[in-house]
């Protein structure tokens, strides 16, 4: 039955994975179908991040004291509220305001999952068994927008939300059936849960957190283009490329969390960090022979899916009374780390008029990101050291 569960609450983060990036896959068409640009359509993915990014600590720190299976619950049916208002949707008032319901319901399914995770296994197997998360979403990058797109072209874009719809409920009467009680943090004031953000080791492990996403951004987001006019991959085989590394993702999350259980989360974050430092860097100076670029962008998102389940680890182990506020702020800063990187690669595709140097840019950004693990994990020792004196 425990077992059930946790492929239950997988599930429902592969679901609601597929809500936030099916919408960049068909975009062309819902504009086109709501006779809208395409500019103006892209805000229905800064709508979800947004109320993703901010709604989602706020709920997180409102409903802490709440058992998680309540709060799983609540927003696996608020979820599943977002979806039917997309699939009626017929303009973009409506479509934004269930972006945003989505957005901050899915946030809140996601951190309560974890921390629930972390409660239902033994300490032992608590990596393994959050990496099943980062295993839902992962397969929501490489079969929801593919599927989606599917979808779109059979039926409609508004069936994607019916079938996330559906299917979320059948998640939802599983997790109502299986789920077992399980309590949420110790009573605390708004103001006291908050102040957990004012401890070094955590600010320091959001830096990281920050970094690492918006390293990754300014390669993920002009992959295609990184593909297509660096290395000259045809549209065909950037479709397998891009299914190829969806695959490694998942596989990398399932590596990170058996690693975090047998070496620990901090030796599993500083060795996926250093990984995704050295084949980024290595890119641009080696675009040909062809492979071996692939392998080295194959390798970097092994490892950065891989750094997943050891640094929410991480943050359970530095805050066990205050784990879901902090997991929700992470689940924030990661959106605003994607944001920024966005930003930053558009702006640097637009000056150099390539993309070849972008790995170069996410390097530098995961070498914040190692130098920031490393300040957190020096304050750590320093905690532990005055604790043991």
């Amino acid at each position: 039955m425990k077992r059930l569960t946790l492929y239950l609450l997988a599930l429902g983060a592969f679901l609601t994975g597929g809500a936030e990036l099916v919408v960049g896959g068909i975009l062309n068409v819902i504009a086109e179908d709501l006779n809208l640009s395409v500019g103006l359509a892209g805000q229905l993915i800064t709508a979800y991040s947004v109320a993703f990014a901010i709604g989602t600590p706020v709920i997180i720190s409102l409903t802490s004291r709440l058992p998680r299976k309540q709060i799983l619950t609540a927003a696996l049916a608020v979820f599943i509220a977002g979806c039917l208002a997309s699939y009626v949707s017929s303009g973009l008032g409506l479509l934004i305001f269930s972006r945003i319901v989505l957005g901050m319901s899915a946030g809140v399914f996601l951190v309560a999952a974890i921390s629930s995770i972390a409660k239902l296994v033994p300490a032992e197997e608590t990596g393994r068994a959050i990496s099943l998360i980062a295993l839902g979403f992962g397969s929501a990058m490489a079969l929801g927008v593919p599927l989606g797109i599917a979808i779109t072209e059979w039926r409609g874009w508004q069936t994607i939300f019916a079938v996330l719809g559906l299917l979320s409920i059948l998640v939802l009467l599983g997790l109502l059936r299986l789920l077992p009680e399980i309590e949420g943090d110790a009573p605390a004031g708004f103001k006291e849960q908050f102040a957990v953000l004012r401890h070094p080791v955590i600010v320091t492990g959001l830096l990281v957190t920050f970094f690492l996403n918006m390293s990754n951004s300014i390669v993920l987001t002009y992959l295609t283009p990184l593909l297509q006019s660096v290395l000259h991959l045809t549209t065909a085989e950037v479709g397998l490329t891009m299914l190829a590394l969806g695959f490694i993702g998942i596989l990398g999350s399932r590596a990170g969390g058996i690693g975090v259980d047998r070496w620990g989360s901090v030796r599993m974050i500083a060795a996926t960090l250093m990984l995704s430092f050295l084949s980024l860097s290595l890119v641009p100076m080696l675009v040909a022979p062809v492979w071996a670029a692939l392998a080295l962008i194959m390798l970097w998102i092994a490892s950065t899916f891989m750094n997943a389940p050891p640094l929410q680890m991480y943050f359970i182990q530095q805050a066990p009374h205050a784990s879901n506020l902090v997991l929700g702020m992470n689940t924030s800063v990661i959106h605003l780390g994607l944001a920024l990187g966005a930003g930053l690669g558009g702006a640097a595709a637009n000056t150099a008029g390539t993309v070849l140097y972008h790995p170069w840019m996410a390097g530098g950004g995961m070498l914040l990101a190692l130098l920031s693990a490393l300040a957190s994990f020096a304050v750590v020792r320093r905690r532990e050291t005055g604790t043991a004196a």
